[in-house]
């Protein structure tokens, strides 16, 4: 079995265990807070900024209304998120620039969603695949993490980027986004970083790392 194929079998069981992808922020289905998720989410985990983020758009309930926020607000509020200086400043500054340079329209494109202030590759996947339906793969910790495990690349690589090319190459692209919520989901039941649960895997049989287990 070519290692496209293991991972085509990979792809239809987590769809078994977890049917429902679906993105750990809760943005409402509105484009510029998973924007301002995204980047509130660096070293930080989703559970909090969803916390965080409902006094956030509590007070600023439009991207216009953060635009023109009073950093010093800003800050406070996003705080808890770690890093709340450059995060605030970042979150303010890119949607003044949705309102100003896109007319509050989030755009499609990766290089354009990479002149946002704070977004980076794994943030702009996020936006591309969640929003738009395109294919992204997010190369967060956790993909990075079991994508190894499972045998996509040596264990010993954390380089996002290379992961990213490297999993567009063997998930299918209509896969790509769901796949990535469903192995975040996947990282925090069952194979978590320190202690993966192999012995009750049911990716065992089909994960390079789970085999050693034996």
């Amino acid at each position: 079995m070519t290692k496209k194929e293991n991972f085509k079998k990979i792809v239809e069981e987590l769809k078994k265990l977890y049917p429902d992808a679906t993105c750990a922020l809760e943005f409402g289905g509105e484009p510029w807070k998973l924007l301002v998720m995204g980047r509130l989410s660096a070293q930080c985990t989703d559970a909090r900024v969803n916390i965080v983020c409902r006094e956030l758009f509590e007070k600023y309930p439009t991207a216009e209304a953060l635009a023109e926020g009073d950093i010093e607000n800003i800050e406070n509020i996003v705080r808890p998120c770690g890093l709340f200086r450059t995060k605030a400043a970042n979150i303010k500054d890119a949607c003044a620039m949705l309102v100003d340079d896109y007319n509050g329209v989030l755009p499609d494109e990766m290089d354009e969603l990479l002149k946002f202030p704070g977004v980076g590759r794994k943030i702009a996947n996020l936006l591309l695949g969640d929003i738009y339906k395109k294919p992204a793969v997010v190369a967060d910790t956790h993909c990075i993490r079991i994508c190894g495990r499972l045998g996509a690349y040596p264990e010993s690589n954390k380089d996002p980027l290379k992961t990213e090319k490297i999993m567009s190459s063997l998930i299918a692209p209509e896969e790509q986004s769901d796949f990535c919520h469903r192995i975040v989901q996947f990282g925090r039941d069952v194979c978590t970083a320190r202690s993966p649960k192999c012995g009750e895997c049911v990716l065992k049989e089909l994960c390079k790392h789970g085999r050693k287990e034996k």
